[in-house]
């Protein structure tokens, strides 16, 4: 049986989104996708950077990333709208749905893209590039934005195929059309290849994918090093992975914030703390694991970042230890520098099965407060997350 990947990636996804929402639902006369438009974070939150943008836009030079004053510069009348993450969630799972009434694998790689692998269903919706079409037209028709799907026999090159011209294509990268389809663009475009490992293959004068692929791979190694292995296999259209119905187990959890303003004392720093830790530590009780391992990162005003890390005696999932734990390393770390943004990550990922072993040395009831995260936990899922706050953050603004 002939093996054949789909990515499927969703056009300017959260724009295509809010477009037709805002036709569909709102009654809009003006589609976001025809003129120039962006959706972009606020700007008064320090978040203000480009998030998706209409072809229009993209005729202006404008980049996803890049800055709405940088944007505003090369479009002043660009039209910027602000995320809606709780209709692009909406829409993602509407948009996997329907990929999976044409396989049992589907693969949801991020928001707006997924592999499927139609090996065995293939032949129940005809050749791999009418299936596409179908699955291409279907959801345009049921859901009312456009995506491109790229065909061919490993996730690699499908990945490769859906970034062809876009929107609303279906391209084929099968092993046959590399060289001619993909060995001509530059080695920039290569999945895996970013702005510094372009830099290094450009100094060595390797411009283009076919010239990464034609090289000597123990020299690509030699100067790209485990890395290299990998662009080298990817240039020659080399990728054993298979399409994972089921997502692998998180190794790790965390969550970041950029800060409104700049702060400058301990209490404020440890009340955004306070918050990561609550995100942070209700998804390892939602997911049924607890951390054994506890990250802060800090970047400060001038872009300057420092991160600390420490072991936690025993697993935990429970709020407090968390927040007590980055307490400490927030304290051993922070130079007194205005703050920017602020993090916590956590890794050793466990299930939450451990059993805690009492110790003499314990001042805590964690009994009490596993209790309490609990019961705070329920009244938040069925209420809603604002549900219940924290006196110490009334009136505050700091997420």
């Amino acid at each position: 049986m002939k093996t054949v990947i789909f990515h499927i990636d969703v056009n300017a996804a959260f724009l295509s989104w809010e477009a037709v929402y805002r036709l569909y639902h709102k009654g809009g006369s003006v589609d976001l996708r025809e003129i120039p438009s962006a959706v972009a974070g606020d700007a008064s939150l320090r978040r203000g950077i480009i998030l998706a943008k209409s072809m229009p836009a993209k005729r202006y030079g404008i980049q996803t990333g890049e800055s709405i004053p940088e944007a505003k510069r090369k479009c002043p009348d660009l039209i910027l709208v602000p995320p809606n993450y709780n209709l692009y969630e909406r829409c993602s799972a509407a948009f996997m749905t329907i990929l999976r009434e044409y396989s049992d694998i589907v693969e949801q790689y991020s928001i707006d893209e997924a592999f499927v692998d139609m090996s065995a269903s293939c032949r129940l919706f005809g050749e791999p590039k009418q299936a596409a079409e179908t699955i291409k037209n279907r959801i345009y028709h049921e859901l009312g934005f456009t995506v491109n799907i790229g065909v061919s026999e490993n996730k690699l090159l499908a990945k490769m195929a859906s970034d062809f011209r876009k929107p609303d294509r279906v391209h084929t990268l099968w092993k046959e059309e590399i060289q001619k389809k993909m060995w001509t663009l530059p080695v920039s475009e290569l999945f895996f290849v970013g702005r510094a490992t372009a830099r290094k293959l450009f100094s060595v004068g390797i411009r283009t994918i076919g010239e990464l692929a034609q090289s000597d791979p123990a020299y690509i190694k030699s100067i790209l090093k485990k890395q290299g292995e990998v662009v080298w296999a990817f240039a020659n259209g080399v990728d054993p992975s298979p399409v994972l119905a089921k997502e692998p187990a998180n190794k790790g959890y965390g969550n970041s914030t950029t800060i409104p303003f700049d702060v400058t004392d301990a209490p404020t720093a440890k009340k955004v703390l306070l918050a990561l830790s609550e995100t942070v530590a209700a998804r390892l009780r939602a997911d049924g694991v607890q951390i054994r391992v506890v990250s802060v990162s800090i970047k400060s005003t001038d872009f300057s970042e420092r991160s600390h890390q420490r072991m936690l005696m025993q697993p935990a999932n429970i709020t407090a230890e968390i927040y007590h734990t980055a307490c400490v390393l927030f304290d051993e770390l922070w130079d007194n520098c205005p703050i920017r943004h602020l993090g916590i990550h956590t890794s050793g990922v466990t299930s939450d099965s451990f059993t805690r072993q009492m110790s003499l040395f314990d001042r805590c009831d964690y009994e009490k407060l596993a209790r309490l995260d609990a019961a705070v936990d329920a009244v938040r899922e069925r209420f809603g997350a604002d549900a219940l706050m924290r006196a110490a953050f009334l009136d505050q603004s700091i997420s």
